[in-house]
């Protein structure tokens, strides 16, 4: 999945510097997979950023990840063709597949349950996402109730 924002602003409080932003990218790696080919080449190519630094970087970085975890990643291009990039932690809905112990949510949410995982489970995965940036501020309870949301718009059921 890939979603890019282009859009040039000057002294974006994210910039470490006031570099003049190109674009803002955002795409779904599998970790320690990147590679010039799709989703990544295009997206970052097209901007003229260096493809092959970026695999290099991200791959190293995600080394000792299972290889199927799905890291997104928000790549924030420059005019001067230089880039920085912050990784954040896995959607929500895989570590809910992954705690029901299925490969794929259900056809019709909220018609058919296909596993259940237990309120421990809920408690770990927002504990988990709590600590991406931006979220340190919202309240445990608060991501429990998003955990147990986005398990119930998959078919998964929480139990206590």
């Amino acid at each position: 999945r890939i979603f890019a924002t282009p859009s040039v602003r000057t002294a974006d409080p994210r910039a470490m510097s006031g570099r003049t932003i190109l674009a803002t990218i955002r795409v779904v790696i599998p970790a320690g997979a990147a590679k010039p080919a799709p989703p990544v080449g295009p997206a970052l190519g097209q901007h003229g950023l260096n493809i092959m630094s970026f695999c290099k970087e991200f791959n190293a970085k995600t080394a000792g990840f299972l290889t199927e975890v799905p890291v997104p990643v928000m790549i924030t291009a420059f005019k001067d063709k230089s880039f920085e990039w912050k990784m954040r932690t896995p959607p929500t809905s895989y570590f809910v597949k992954k705690a029901a112990g299925v490969s794929s949510g259900g056809g019709r949410p909220g018609h058919g349950i296909t596993a259940a995982i237990s309120l421990k489970h809920v408690y770990h995965i927002a504990k988990l996402k709590q600590q991406d940036e931006g979220s340190h501020h919202i309240p445990l309870i608060s991501m429990c109730k998003s955990v147990i949301g986005a398990a119930k718009s998959i078919g998964v059921e929480v139990i206590r």
